[in-house]
């Protein structure tokens, strides 16, 4: 399966039992809430999957129990985050192994690296496999920022470098890649809250994170916008507006996690050192999934509309 890098891409939670084990069965619950709404792709192992508390077996778990579950309906793609270029090309090769069908790559994680060190880093990733690639540029996270020039350098010589997570929370970047690159280096916009906004003026798609506990009203905010019902998608999106604000904080996986409970699509076990939300900090967050939850808006029929060039 080629990979059409447009449309929403869950980062999906990685679930857990109460004894900190997979909970595959609760996993699949919510696997198949995102198929249901239509999504266009799974990214598995990202910072809302718990990737940095995962053993490489429990990564391997996932990787082959979601490509069986999906069952080619949708690309799995398998989130990249080393802190060397070795364990970087193993993963890639254990991912295209168990079925994978893309991945998101990381800059290396804890030491700085330089610009020439981490054009060679993606280099020697891409050049060891197969698989399309989509990079995260996330300065703001991640402290390091993968300019246009260094675009330029690694699409020159990595075909298999086909996308963007564009999280550097400025949207004239968007425009910038575009006027650059064209077509050649698709746009995923992976911040909530500025997800609309990207699409609009260009972005291919999103990766997004309260998908994970409302995956109908994050693909019709895109299958909406697409098809040039701009009033209609802006209304789920003022809506929505305080639930995706959870996307950018530290706490985005307690939280997000927490929403997804009161959607009956997830559990808010978290693996240590993460701790389940407490006291003031989680009547707070409650407060503003009940909120939204008791206005929320009925959908129109998003799927299958007509896209007016």
């Amino acid at each position: 399966m080629s990979i059409q890098w447009k449309g929403v891409m869950p980062a999906v939670t990685t679930q857990f039992t109460a004894n900190d084990e997979l909970d595959l069965d609760l996993f699949k619950v919510n696997i198949q809430a995102q198929l249901d709404a239509g999504v266009h792709g799974i990214v598995l192992g990202g910072t809302l999957g718990e990737a940095s508390t995962l053993s490489e077996e429990e990564g391997r778990i996932l990787t082959r129990e979601t490509v069986a579950f999906v069952n080619g309906k949708v690309p799995v793609l398998m989130n990249i985050a080393e802190q060397t270029t070795k364990a970087a090309i193993n993963l890639a090769k254990t991912a295209e192994e168990d079925g994978a069908k893309g991945l998101m790559i990381l800059p290396p994680m804890r030491y700085k690296a330089s610009d020439e060190e981490v054009v060679q880093y993606f280099k020697d990733v891409a050049n060891s496999t197969t698989l399309p690639i989509m990079i995260y540029n996330n300065p703001v996270d991640y402290k390091i920022m993968v300019t246009i020039d260094m675009f330029a350098e690694l699409l020159e010589s990595c075909p298999n470098i086909q996308a963007v997570k564009e999280s550097t929370r400025d949207t004239t970047n968007i425009t910038r890649i575009k006027n650059r690159f064209g077509d050649r280096l698709a746009i995923m916009c992976g911040v909530d809250t500025l997800a609309l906004e990207s699409l609009l003026i260009g972005a291919d798609g999103w990766v997004a994170g309260l998908v994970d506990a409302f995956p109908a009203e994050t693909v019709a905010i895109y299958e909406l916008q697409k098809a040039g019902r701009i009033k209609e998608a802006i209304e789920i999106y003022r809506w929505f507006m305080p639930l995706l604000e959870l996307d950018i904080h530290t706490k985005l996986v307690q939280y997000i996690k927490f929403a997804s409970v009161h959607t009956k699509i997830g559990s808010e076990f978290v693996r240590a050192p993460r701790l389940v939300l407490k006291g003031e900090e989680r009547a707070r967050i409650e407060k503003v999934i009940t909120n939204a939850l008791a206005v929320r808006p009925t959908l129109p029929e998003y799927k299958n509309l007509e896209v007016f060039a």
